[in-house]
């Protein structure tokens, strides 16, 4: 049986097991998984945790299941994340990354609030925020540009907030919730397409004067605490032929 390591779920430990062999490149595009009767024997748990294991493959895009022949590696882009789905994973494995992804290009500063970011966190528009920016990379290149954007005043708590490094110690919400006693309690999220303007052509690397004809996926969240604060709005603009990708548990 392969090393059950972490805290973790037992399906997730097996479903973070094949995500890194698929982003390693020992397990390749048409290869297959071992069967649900064979993963359950392997890692000594049921048939429904093997099953729940391959099922979070196929929700992060890295498998499908083909009738009579089994669970196929595909070769695809990671589809991006929308900050609430970054949110569930740190929660669920202690890393907001997706399978096969990294991020870098961390950057933060105090700026003033453009308009639709002082509208999306209830302040005065010019008023400062924190805003942080980081890149998201597979091996098939940027998955999403994603930029947070924090009141200032939670950097007077966290101030790691406004330098220009990865975090530690936990993501932002976490940071700001184990500063003020005060946990997300609701978070409102959208997704739509748009053009790419020059601006945002540089933010994925792209040219600015030629950006791609077709619209790509932008991912917003709104984060609120217990008191009805918001405590971060998340933009992700997603790289060219970058799709959002869902999957929820349907009671029987």
């Amino acid at each position: 049986m392969p090393e059950q390591t972490g805290h973790r779920a037992p399906y997730a430990r097996i479903a973070a097991h094949y995500s890194e062999l698929i982003a390693s490149g020992q397990l390749r595009p048409g290869d297959l998984l071992p069967s649900i009767k064979t993963l359950a024997q392997e890692w000594d748990v049921s048939t429904a945790t093997a099953e729940k294991a391959l099922r979070q493959l196929r929700g992060e895009g890295l498998v499908r299941g083909i009738h009579g022949i089994g669970t196929e590696v595909l070769d695809r882009p990671t589809p991006m994340s929308s900050g609430s789905q970054r949110q569930d994973r740190g929660h669920r494995s202690g890393s907001s990354w997706g399978a096969g992804e990294r991020s870098d290009s961390h950057e933060a500063s105090v700026v003033s609030a453009p308009a639709d970011v002082a509208a999306a966190l209830d302040i005065t528009p010019g008023s400062d925020v924190i805003r942080r920016r980081r890149v998201y990379r597979d091996h098939r290149g940027i998955v999403a540009h994603s930029t947070s954007w924090i009141p200032a005043k939670f950097g007077e708590l966290v101030p790691q907030l406004a330098e220009s490094a990865r975090l530690t110690g936990g993501t932002s919400l976490q940071l700001i919730a184990q500063a003020t006693g005060q946990p997300i309690t609701r978070r409102i999220d959208s997704a739509s397409a748009r053009l790419l303007e020059p601006a945002d052509a540089k933010l994925l690397e792209l040219n600015p004067a030629n950006p791609p004809a077709k619209p790509v996926v932008v991912m917003t969240a709104k984060f609120i605490d217990g008191t009805g604060q918001v405590v971060e709005y998340g933009v992700d603009l997603g790289g060219p032929g970058r799709t959002w990708l869902t999957e929820s548990e349907v009671g029987q």
